[in-house]
């Protein structure tokens, strides 16, 4: 098998994974339609005292909400993507067979996420957001560019994505144990990749801080290209620097993490 039948195929079997899952499936469609529903009528509420609040008019905000709970499962934005099943193969030892796998260790484990990705976009994205543009007024485009940029926002913010949890994995070869660390990942998750409010919202210096670290590219990129609001060229490339930066960090850290198996026999 080529190299990129055998990372498709991977792709292929994390996404038939995630879709057997269908109650569960299910049950996320219902809670991230529930919570949009009630982040939409908070940021009405909020919209009106504050009209323009980080640039967006009122349907720009809500158009925001939707895409937030499109991608809240697309992008694990609270972690329970491949990082979970990478930390118990470190703590159990299994990561052993991993490494000896005719493949490359990071491509294996990106391939696979993308696949859970994809179905979670299909499979729990696409319903809210229907919802949320059949009883909110939102500012979606009307030409198939937006559309097209918005897709490849989406691939680049899957990677992004990935590669934050790739290292945070990766540090339970040290810690041993990854409660400590999926704990830091959904908190870092939930604040910084603006799943709550925009990061262009957050006031002075520290909302400019929150808007070029690299859970920035994971939705604010994407509504704002969707949006009209940036350049896409210009995420496109705010995306794969960070992508390119953190997969490479990725690398090292996996480097030393190998080396320290091979010392402790494992």
């Amino acid at each position: 098998m080529g190299t990129g039948r055998l990372y498709a195929a991977v792709a292929a079997g994390g996404f038939r994974r995630y879709a057997t899952y269908r109650a569960a499936t299910a049950a996320g469609v219902f809670t991230n339609t529930v919570f949009g529903f009630i982040l939409a009528y908070t940021y009405i509420a909020l919209w009106a005292e504050k009209p323009h609040l980080g640039g967006y008019d009122q349907s720009q905000a809500l158009t925001y909400v939707w895409v937030g709970q499109c991608l809240y499962a697309t992008l694990a934005i609270q972690g329970g993507g491949a990082e979970k099943d990478l930390m118990d193969r470190i703590r159990t030892g299994e990561i052993a067979v991993d490494l000896y796998r005719p493949a490359d260790l990071q491509l294996w484990w990106l391939a696979g996420d993308v696949g859970r990705a994809l179905f979670q976009m299909l499979g729990r994205g696409v319903i809210p957001f229907a919802f949320g543009a059949l009883f909110f007024p939102m500012a979606l485009p009307t030409d198939v560019t937006p559309w097209a940029a918005f897709v490849v926002t989406l691939l680049l913010a899957t990677v992004v994505s990935f590669a934050i949890r790739y290292l945070a994995a990766l540090s339970v070869f040290w810690f041993m144990d990854g409660m400590g660390v999926n704990q830091a990942l959904m908190i870092t998750g939930v604040f910084f990749s603006g799943i709550v409010l925009p990061l262009n919202a957050f006031p002075g210096v520290f909302g400019d801080i929150v808007q070029v670290l690299p859970w920035a590219a994971q939705i604010q990129m994407p509504a704002d290209v969707l949006m009209g609001e940036t350049d896409p060229l210009g995420a496109f490339a705010f995306q794969a620097a960070w992508a390119a930066v953190l997969l490479a960090a990725g690398r090292l850290v996996q480097s030393a993490a190998t080396r320290r198996v091979v010392v402790q026999g494992g």
